[in-house]
């Protein structure tokens, strides 16, 4: 949800609570910065109620574009998104700050597998928002043929010359090609990175958009039938069309768990850990995840679930299923990355 309607619904909040004799005292402003769709109006809504905070929100399409923002020292953000494998290099660039999380109220919450993950040992820097897998989701009324493997998307049939989507991002393109070609994720080897860019030059030609936006629009609309696209974001457009499956292929998929990060620059870090807390309660992380059809890291979220997340065939993740869960890539890789993008999209 964009800026705009975002503000109106403060303006609604703040008038509902002078109507009613008992609103909120205003107590400031939050300045938010999240990926598209990404952000239940309900949820804010609630926040602003509760805290007499005034939230603005702006929104990005990849964990690049948001580095970008934050690096050029005046983004004016409280709050920020970080995915898991960009922690480590948001935190190495100095454009997020410590938090100290297990000082939050609401800390115990979390559940104790995404406690000190890896990419952010104690959570100095953040606490967890949601977590998925990415593979693809296809429009199985306009593709016949079988939906198993990841073949499918990097080597797709004739007729589905147009219809493909992919992400915007460089590192989410890159780490599914090497998950269907088999290689550990972050290459440095260059004999490796050369397949990778033959794979993805192959399937160019198919492809009708590389944009992380939109995703759910397109599938739901037929725009595009077969789409690289986030568990999470495929159940939202399942809702809207239900010709829509996504796929947990034979080779496997990506996981990812995006989290909620404070900006060195911030405004008001006060501010943004009182959001923290207020997402770390689980009726709060509830309601969010019934938005973004993710799975919660907050204990207990899941007795506020609806029926629609409940029974997301998107979020059952099979047992045996193999996820990697992308690290922060070296220099080396991101160069190579790089290189490869720069040429796919000349």
């Amino acid at each position: 949800m964009k800026r705009k309607a975002l503000q109106a619904l403060a303006a609604v909040a703040v008038l509902g609570g002078l109507v009613a004799g008992h609103g909120a005292q205003a107590a400031g402003d939050l300045f938010i910065y999240n990926w598209t769709d990404y952000t239940s109006p309900d949820l804010i809504k609630k926040f602003e109620q509760e805290s007499g905070i005034k939230v603005t929100l702006d929104t990005y399409d990849s964990n690049e574009t948001l580095l970008a923002k934050l690096k050029s020292g005046s983004s004016g953000y409280d709050i920020v998104v970080v995915s898991s494998d960009f922690v480590p290099i948001f935190a190495k660039e100095g454009v997020i700050q410590k938090i100290d999380a297990p000082k939050l109220a609401g800390y115990a919450n979390i559940m104790d597998r995404w406690k000190s993950p890896v990419w952010d040992k104690d959570n100095q820097y953040t606490i967890p928002y949601d977590w998925g897998v990415t593979s693809y989701s296809v429009n199985t009324k306009q593709v016949k043929a079988p939906a198993d493997s990841l073949k499918l998307l990097f080597e797709p049939p004739p007729e589905a010359k147009g219809k493909i989507g992919m992400f915007g991002s460089p590192s989410e393109v890159m780490s599914l090609a090497e998950v269907y070609l088999g290689m550990t994720p972050c290459q440095t080897d260059v004999a490796n990175m050369k397949k990778v860019s033959e794979l993805l030059e192959g399937q160019a030609p198919f492809v009708k958009v590389y944009n992380s936006d939109g995703i759910i629009d397109r599938q739901s609309s037929g725009e595009t039938w077969i789409h690289e696209v986030w568990n999470g974001d495929s159940a939202r457009a399942r809702v809207n069309n239900p010709d829509i499956k996504f796929v947990f292929p034979k080779e496997g998929v990506v996981g990812w768990m995006d989290n909620v990060a404070v900006p060195t620059s911030a405004k008001d870090p006060e501010n943004a850990k009182k959001f923290i807390e207020f997402l770390l309660k689980p009726e709060n992380s509830g309601l969010s995840s019934n938005f973004t059809h993710y799975a919660s890291a907050v204990t207990g979220a899941d007795a506020y679930f609806d029926a629609n997340m409940k029974d997301a065939p998107e979020l059952k993740v099979p047992a045996d299923e193999k996820i990697a869960f992308t690290p922060a890539c070296p220099e080396e890789a991101t160069k190579l990355m790089d290189r490869v993008w720069t040429k796919l999209k000349k």
